[in-house]
């Protein structure tokens, strides 16, 4: 009852980016000082490539007989590949990544899953945004995990923030303290929320509640007004103008810990080739550009770029030019002080299992590891309910 009267209070704010703002309000202080005293310091970009992107044609292991022969018509020819070894190179939509390969700010994560892999959509992007077993079932994210345990500086202008998204993902949580905000447009949020007056209600829990909500979202608003202006030419498709917000974010000296950006579906059962080769472009151009605007705001070498999918896709292509859903998958890690290569291993193609996926061979929960314990500095043991060995992509 409470979050249906939420909605109707926030109705006003519906046409605008903002979704739902979790948490208790930010307090007003140097935000400046407490970004540069605080872990949170380095900011984390996430990128869900929604719906299951192919890894097999996103990171080609174009030297591998046995890929060709499960992908006659899908495969992607030896001649179009980006190669990035004598083994394996990027699908020619990623073209633009080349140049951070051969800076060395960017790591090729192969193999990425985990145990017991649950195919479905719904379920599988649970057991990814909560860092669970496939058996286990657990209501925050492993973000909003992280910040209840180690708290952002309240002077942060959130947590965390998803852009083009009202699916908080990884930010989702119930837990008193955390602090995260959906939106796609800071400037636009910003003008919509002046609708919110926070206002007294003695004596309601419920009607309380809901005004607690109004007084989060105007000291957001408090936090997130500013603008900067880039040299930075953004692309106008949806991906890049996600990447726009995010950057300007990112120049808001108040401050955000985590930003969640999406791309997608990749959900490609059939007609796989044009509609993979589309997104992959509009990934590759905003990362590209991402990198551009970060490097301006002198924010490059502090931020780390991590993509991610609920699955792969099946390695045997299908009768409707498409792949099914499948199990591990390939992730990019991305930044200046990313330590750029080839981690994991690749899909032996040649020992599938019984329902023609690959096995896995990096679990997801040790990149999320890396993030915590190398890039934050946070024992990752208590969010990610065990210890996983980080993997080596960042540098010293």
């Amino acid at each position: 009852m409470i979050q249906v009267s939420r909605r109707r209070l926030l109705c006003a704010l519906a046409a605008a980016p903002l979704a739902r703002v979790a948490g208790p309000a930010a307090a007003a202080g140097p935000a400046a000082a407490a970004v540069g005293a605080s872990p949170y310091r380095k900011l984390l970009v996430v990128v869900e490539l929604k719906g299951g992107n192919d890894g097999l044609n996103t990171l080609v292991p174009y030297t591998d007989p046995a890929y060709y022969a499960l992908r006659p018509k899908l495969g992607i020819a030896r001649d179009a590949v980006v190669q990035l070894s004598d083994r394996a190179g990027l699908h020619p939509s990623l073209t633009p990544l080349h140049a951070l390969w051969s800076a060395r700010e960017l790591a090729a994560l192969q193999g990425v899953g985990y145990p017991q892999p649950n195919l479905s959509h719904f379920r599988s992007i649970e057991i990814w945004d909560t860092a669970s077993d496939s058996d286990a079932y657990v209501r925050d994210g492993w973000l909003a995990r992280t910040f209840a345990a180690r708290p952002v500086p309240q002077d942060f202008a959130a947590d965390g923030v998803v852009v083009g998204s009202n699916d908080l993902g990884p930010l989702a949580g119930s837990r008193a303290g955390t602090r995260a905000i959906a939106l796609s447009d800071p400037q636009q949020f910003v003008r919509r929320a002046a609708l919110a007056q926070p206002a007294a209600a003695a004596g309601n829990a419920a009607l309380a509640h809901i005004l607690k909500v109004e007084s989060d979202i105007v000291q957001a608003r408090s936090h997130l007004a500013g603008s900067h202006t880039f040299d930075t030419a953004f692309t106008t498709d949806a991906f890049g103008a996600a990447v726009k917000t995010a950057c300007e974010l990112a120049a808001n000296p108040a401050g955000v810990a985590a930003i969640r950006l999406s791309l997608g579906s990749f959900d490609t059962h059939v007609g796989q080739a044009g509609t993979q080769a589309r997104l992959l472009a509009d990934l590759a151009r905003g990362l590209v550009t991402l990198k551009a605007a970060l490097t301006e705001l002198g924010r490059w070498d502090d931020t780390l770029v991590l993509t991610y999918s609920e699955f792969g896709r099946r390695p045997k292509e299908n009768q409707s030019a498409g792949t099914d859903h499948g199990t591990s998958s390939v992730l990019f890690a991305i930044g200046g002080r990313v330590a750029g290569g080839f981690y994991g291993a690749p899909p032996d193609l040649a020992d599938l299992r019984g329902d023609g996926n690959p096995r896995h061979a990096l679990d997801f929960r040790a990149v999320y590891a890396t993030v915590l314990d190398r890039w934050w500095g946070i024992d990752s043991r208590d969010a990610l309910g065990g210890r996983y060995e980080p993997v080596p992509f960042l540098r010293a």
